[in-house]
């Protein structure tokens, strides 16, 4: 009974935590022309209401799209139109066309605070909960601390407070890893028809399942199970899309709007490759507009496939997990036209494996947050930034001894290590240059944050301290990399090994 009343309370800290900062947090509130975040989801629930459904994605004198014109799936048009189904019995004035474009009050304010709490309640905290409920060979006090410090992440707190499709990848992240296939896939699909950038995690997933299949043999179960797999996403993207689907062009719009590659191939300043390198070349320039999208697909293509084809031969929940953290990152890193908040999308799947590699997964989400600095700056969020970044990191530390976790067994490189042995005998310093690594990190984004806040940039480098930013951010990014796909390459060369070592 004490533990549910300690997950109870870490559950509610969690919230009251998420709450109290995204009440003080609107994304561009009071700056027309437009209005921020928050006035987009206004917006949206607006449009959806008052205009069919054939002229959601559609540019007319009702709908102009340059005024935050709906570019996420259906799902997302769909849950819009039920907050604006309730907010019209509250307050029409909160949805009229047109007149209500920038339109901010205390109530409103509230309720829309309301609407992504209720969502969180009903799908992703209970998702965190069951995960790490169901987490194996820890006790249940980590299970709590998992919990706690997964709702503590500074990321999902402060950037538009609500991912609901996160919850339904957790969802789906947990129906496969317990052989709950269908529902697993079901969950999934629902979160890509909410947001596109779940696309992040899509190979994985198929990668996963495929291997299932092959693994029960595709001339008797596995080709059954595949089969159900099939019919499941056909039939989840048919529902999610019918209203789209009477009219070609009605299908083609929706697709131009959720796939913008006319923007080239980044926007703003991204801690990835791309815009890191237009440092030193400005491949925007350079190369032509179809060239960029190719090169850009080939790295990212082949950034990932050592991943996932070691997960289609050899699939297990580990992995998965593993492979649901290389495959975002490197969608991050590598593809086009990404978006700072996209860091999130991996921020998810090393939450996951928080217990696993605590003090690796605790200093990756450390610099995720970082890398978005520009953005909670322009947000006007330094203060509920600094608070939420130490809560977390006491949290961490505390719970995960996470400065005792840094031996090649617990940084899940032993076999790596011993595979290196074989030809340099000396490698016996890997924990330590990772401890060193660690603290020239901290040191160096605090004193860019510091920087930052307090220093003026030269007039003619006015984004200097933004793209130091990004910049450090993408060598850390690309360093973790390097190191989750060791874990997944070396990780049980064979299982046995890894238990010897055990």
């Amino acid at each position: 009974m004490e533990k549910w009343y300690l997950m109870t309370a870490a559950v509610l800290l969690g919230l009251i935590v998420r709450w109290t900062v995204s009440l003080n947090s609107y994304s561009g509130a009071g700056k027309p022309p437009m209005f921020g975040d928050y006035e987009a989801q206004r917006h949206w629930q607006e449009i959806t209401f008052n205009l069919p459904i054939k002229q959601w994605y559609f540019n007319s004198s009702d709908n102009n799209l340059q005024y935050w014109g709906l570019d996420y799936p259906p799902l997302t048009a769909y849950h819009s139109f039920l907050c604006a189904y309730v907010a019209k019995f509250i307050n029409p004035d909160w949805i009229a066309l047109h007149t209500s474009r920038g339109y901010e009050s205390q109530a409103h304010k509230l309720f829309m605070r309301a609407t992504v709490l209720i969502a969180d309640l009903l799908i992703y905290i209970p998702a965190v909960v069951l995960y790490c409920c169901c987490l194996k060979e820890i006790s249940t006090k980590k299970k709590i601390a998992s919990v706690l410090c997964i709702l503590l992440y500074p990321g999902l707190i402060l950037i538009d407070y609500g991912h609901f499709h996160l919850g339904f990848a957790l969802w789906g992240v947990l129906g496969v890893s317990y052989d709950w296939d269908l529902l697993g896939s079901l969950a999934f699909c629902l979160a890509i028809n909410y947001k596109q950038m779940e696309l992040y995690h899509s190979l994985p997933f198929f990668c996963f399942l495929l291997g299932k299949c092959f693994k029960k043999g595709l001339k008797g179960k596995g080709l059954v199970l595949l089969i159900k797999l099939a019919c499941t996403v056909v039939a989840s993207f048919v529902l999610c899309w019918l209203p789209f689907f009477t009219e070609r062009e009605q299908t083609l719009q929706v697709l131009r709007r959720l796939f913008p590659v006319d923007r080239g191939l980044f926007e703003d300043k991204v801690a990835n490759i791309w815009c890191s390198f237009s440092v030193f070349l400005k491949i925007r320039d350079i190369l032509p507009h179809h060239i960029q999208i190719m090169i850009s697909f080939c790295f990212t293509f082949l950034s990932l496939l050592p991943a996932c084809i070691k997960l289609t031969l050899h699939p297990s929940p580990k992995g998965f997990r593993f492979t649901l953290v290389s495959c975002a990152l490197s969608f991050f890193l590598f593809s086009f036209q990404v978006h700072e908040k996209s860091i999130l999308l991996v921020s998810l799947p090393v939450c996951l494996v928080l217990s696993e590699i605590p003090f690796m997964s605790t200093w990756f989400l450390l610099v995720s947050t970082f890398s978005m600095l520009p953005l909670l700056l322009k947000d006007e969020l330094l203060m509920p930034s600094v608070v939420t970044v130490m809560a977390f990191f006491i949290a961490c530390a505390t719970s995960f001894s996470i400065f005792e976790k840094t031996s090649e067994e617990e940084l899940q490189l032993k076999c790596f290590s011993t595979s290196v042995r074989k030809y340099f005998t000396c490698f016996t310093f890997l924990p330590r240059i990772i401890q060193h690594l660690f603290l020239t990190s901290v040191i160096t984004m605090i004193l860019l944050t510091i920087m930052t806040v307090t220093l003026d940039p030269p007039q003619k480098l006015p984004d200097l301290f933004s793209v130091l930013v990004c910049f450090v951010s993408c060598l850390h990014f690309l360093f973790f990399l390097v190191y989750f796909n060791i874990i997944i390459m070396w990780d049980s060369k064979n299982g046995r090994s890894q238990k010897k070592i055990n």
